[in-house]
C-alpha cells in the first residue's frame, strides 16, 4: 500500500517581511513543487530518501519508529529536521506512525534546491497531509514563519495573504497580468538565508503599523493593475518602501543600475528569485550579465 502527495512551489510577489506582522500579500504557487510518496513495509522503521530535481538522491536516513531516533543517516542536521517535523506531527495527531510496521519515504524534487522555491514548505505540506494535521500549525511548531508559503503549496492559484493575529486569511485570486509576457523570474544564483533577513527586520526600528499599511495598499494595487507601465511603478515604490525599513539598497540600483525596466525582491532580500518586468530583450540582458536561469511567467507561475 502505498499513498502519494504533492506541493507546489511558492513566491511572494509583495508584503517581503511585512507579511510577518499582518500586511496583505500578494503570493503565487509555482509549476514547480515536490512529491512525497509513502509505502508500509515490516521494517519497523522509517527508511528516507529524498531525490533531487536530477533524480540524484541527496539524503538517506533510517529513523526507529519506537523512540523517535535517527539510526543512519547521511546528513545528521537534515535528520534533526525530519525528526522535528514528525515527532510535532505525532504531537498534533496522536495516531500518526502509531500501527504501523514500517515505511518508506520518498520525496521528489522538480526544481534544484538552492532556488528557494519552498523545499520546506512543500515538505511539511505533504507531512502534514500525510499526517492528517493543520500544515500552518506544524510549520510554526516546528520552525517559524507567515505561513504564505504553506498557503501556496496548497493552492493552484495566486492568493492574497494575510495574518490576523494567528489566523493565516487565504483568498484566493483570478491574478493574471495582460502584460504577463514582459515578467520574468531571474535566479540569482545564490541562496538567502530567511531566517538573516528577517532577524535584520526585527531589528529596526521604524513605525510598523504605518509599515504594514502601505503594504497593504501596494498589495491591492498589485493585485488589480492592469497596465504595465503602472506595474513598474509599484514596483520601484514597493522596494523603495522595503528599502527604507530594513536599510538595504534595492537590488536593481545595487547589481543592474543600466536595466530599463523595474526588478523587484521577491522574500528575503539578497539571493534566490527577482522578478524582472521589461521587454523581450530582459533574458538577453540578464545572460549577458552572467546569469543562466531566466523563467518567463508563464513557465514559472502555476
Amino acid at each position: 500500500m502505498s499513498n502519494s502527495y504533492y506541493s507546489n512551489g511558492k513566491l511572494l510577489i509583495t508584503g517581503e517581511y511585512g507579511v510577518l506582522d499582518g500586511a496583505l500579500s500578494l503570493a503565487v504557487p509555482t509549476k514547480y513543487g515536490q512529491a512525497l510518496t509513502v509505502q508500509e513495509n515490516n521494517t519497523n522503521s522509517i527508511t528516507w530518501q529524498s531525490i533531487d530535481h536530477q533524480g540524484a538522491i541527496w539524503f538517506e536516513g533510517d529513523f526507529n519508529l519506537k523512540n523517535n531516533k535517527s539510526i543512519n543517516t547521511t546528513d545528521s542536521e537534515t535528520a534533526e529536521t525530519l525528526l522535528r517535523i514528525l515527532c510535532e506531527a505525532k504531537k498534533l495527531n496522536s495516531e500518526f506512525l502509531i500501527n504501523s510496521s514500517g515505511y518508506k519515504v520518498t520525496t521528489q524534487l522538480d526544481f534544484p534546491r538552492n532556488w528557494g522555491l519552498g523545499s520546506s514548505s512543500t515538505l511539511i505540506n505533504n507531512i502534514a497531509q500525510w499526517a492528517c494535521v493543520d500544515p500552518f500549525k506544524l510549520l510554526w511548531n516546528s520552525f517559524s514563519g507567515s505561513g504564505y508559503d504553506i498557503a501556496c503549496a496548497m493552492h493552484n492559484t495566486p492568493i492574497l495573504y494575510q495574518l490576523k493575529g494567528k489566523k493565516p486569511i487565504v483568498t484566493p485570486i483570478a491574478f493574471n497580468p495582460s502584460f504577463k509576457e514582459h515578467i520574468y523570474f531571474v535566479h540569482l544564483n545564490k541562496k538567502q538565508n530567511s531566517r538573516e533577513g528577517i532577524s535584520a527586520y526585527r531589528n529596526s526600528k521604524f513605525d510598523k503599523d504605518q509599515f504594514i499599511s502601505a503594504q497593504t495598499i501596494l498589495t491591492n494595487k498589485f493585485s488589480t493593475c492592469d497596465s504595465l507601465e503602472e506595474f513598474q511603478k509599484l514596483i520601484i515604490e514597493h522596494e523603495t518602501l522595503v528599502a527604507s525599513i530594513i536599510n538595504e539598497t534595492p537590488v536593481k540600483q545595487k547589481y543592474f543600475i543600466d536595466y530599463t525596466g523595474a526588478i523587484k525582491s521577491l522574500g528575503a532580500w539578497g539571493g534566490d528569485f527577482i522578478m524582472a518586468v521589461g521587454s523581450k530583450t530582459t533574458p538577453t540582458y540578464f545572460k549577458n550579465k552572467g546569469y543562466a536561469t531566466i523563467i518567463p511567467y508563464q513557465e514559472m507561475i502555476l
